[in-house]
């Protein structure tokens, strides 16, 4: 095998991502929508993977984090208290000569709409706006009339949903601080310039879990957080090349924050976040308290009384996505054919195997082959492929980052083996079929670590 040394670009992940049906634009039949995608069968199997290894790691391993599921549309107030109505803003620029909108903060990423070679203002027939302040949220309204009073938000984070329901929680779920609460959930922001595929979208699913934690105890924790949340990327693949820990200054920081810390991605695009974690210490419970009305805080039995400080880690799925099909995406030249192959960590890895009949009209092949599918679909994501030379069929499940693919032939119908095909190094080795089931769960299990250099 010789391995390429072209770059990973964006227009591969895109290609391959449509190739095989992870990713599609939306609504594309009529031209689409900007920045809005729907997932097909693998991007689906794919992002239930990352969301339940997201909950394995949060809450289901830990005995100081609850779920929560709360309302996509919220009181209007809650946003008013958040800082959402008035602050959550971009600075907008638009150009009269191109029709186009720019963020102010981000001209020197940008490209000027009649002469991309140029930033926007370079140009000579630019004509720019003074910048004005955008707000973020979709506005909607609730009810039968649209009026002032009936305007609501989509929401633009998770995190509100779980600050407003911190007393219920602490009540009925008999937790002390520090323990946490984490949902997973759909935001949408009106971004002015959406754009680099799922990086940066207007519907977007966010995994967000805020740590309530005693004030003297906040900066170690914050720290945990960093740690732990760097550790969760790597121990599923992503090389620690390509993923960096990035503090933000004083200038960089919310208003509210003490202290914030990203996990930026080497993306096709540069260096780009992919997870942040802040200490937001007690602000969003003060707000809450101040205009609700209700005391967001915790009283132990021995009459101690105070607001929790929150560490928020806060991710969206889609960022996760785009990150590991870069980080897995391979091309390799093997027996003179270029294979492209997703070398995904298998527990995250859309189909876990694929059972193929080296010949898909032999009727005692098929029989064994479509046996022992039904056996392994009942634990994991399997697939069963009878269609095509069995090289295709290979490199299909390549493309989709299956690790293993079992393969009934000749010598099956007459020693009742198997031959399994590791994804990765292309080895393989005999196996009797009525051990395939547990030889698969040992597998999925096994450390692994990507074959891929730096």
């Amino acid at each position: 095998m010789a391995e390429t040394t072209e770059p990973v670009t964006m227009d591969k992940i895109v290609s391959l991502s449509r190739r095989r049906g992870f990713v599609f634009p939306s609504s594309e039949i009529y031209g689409g929508i900007g920045s809005t995608y729907d997932y097909g069968h693998y991007g689906v199997l794919t992002k239930n993977n990352i969301r339940s290894l997201w909950f394995e790691s949060m809450v289901r391993e830990r005995d100081d984090i609850v779920a929560l599921d709360s309302a996509i549309i919220l009181n209007p107030s809650v946003w008013e208290a958040s800082g959402h109505v008035a602050g959550f803003t971009d600075p907008l620029i638009d150009c009269r000569t191109c029709k186009l909108r720019f963020r102010a903060d981000h001209l020197e990423s940008s490209q000027c709409g009649r002469k991309p070679s140029k930033k926007p203002g370079e140009f000579s027939e630019c004509d720019l706006t003074d910048a004005r302040q955008f707000n973020l949220m979709f506005e909607t309204h609730v009810g039968a009339l649209e009026d002032e009073a009936s305007l609501a938000y989509l929401r633009p984070e998770t995190a509100q949903g779980i600050f407003v329901n911190f007393k219920n929680v602490l009540q009925l779920a008999r937790r002390r601080p520090p323990f946490g609460i984490a949902q997973v959930g759909k935001s949408f922001r009106n971004e002015i310039t959406p754009g680099n595929f799922l990086f940066r979208l207007r519907e977007f699913e966010q995994m967000e879990m805020e740590f309530f934690v005693p004030p003297d105890e906040a900066d170690r924790w914050f720290h945990y957080w960093v740690d732990a949340r760097y550790n969760w990327y790597t121990n599923l693949g992503l090389r620690e090349s390509r993923l960096r820990k990035r503090e933000h200054d004083e200038s960089e920081r919310s208003h509210y924050s003490s202290a914030t810390t990203d996990l930026e991605y080497l993306y096709p695009i540069g260096w780009s976040e992919l997870e942040g974690i802040a200490n937001r210490g007690e602000y969003d419970l003060t707000q809450h308290t101040r205009h609700s009305g209700t005391k967001l805080e915790y009283v132990g039995p021995d009459g101690e009384r105070y607001t929790p400080h929150v560490i928020e880690p806060a991710v969206s799925i889609d960022r996760i996505l785009l990150a590991f099909l870069v980080d897995a995406y391979d091309e390799e030249v093997v027996a003179e054919r270029q294979r492209t192959v997703l070398r995904l960590h298998p527990r995250v890895a859309p189909v876990k195997a694929a059972i193929l009949p080296l010949i898909g009209k032999s009727d005692d092949m098929v029989t064994r082959a479509r046996s022992l599918y039904e056996s392994l679909r009942k634990r994991h994501v399997v697939e069963y492929d009878d269609g095509g030379a069995i090289g295709r069929r290979y490199r299909r499940q390549d493309e989709i980052g299956t690790p293993f693919a079992f393969t009934i032939d000749e010598q099956t119908l007459e020693d009742e083996t198997v031959t399994v095909r590791d994804r990765d190094s292309l080895a393989q080795e005999r196996l009797p079929i009525d051990g395939v089931r547990a030889w698969l769960d040992d597998a999925l299990e096994r450390p692994w670590k990507t074959p891929k250099g730096d």
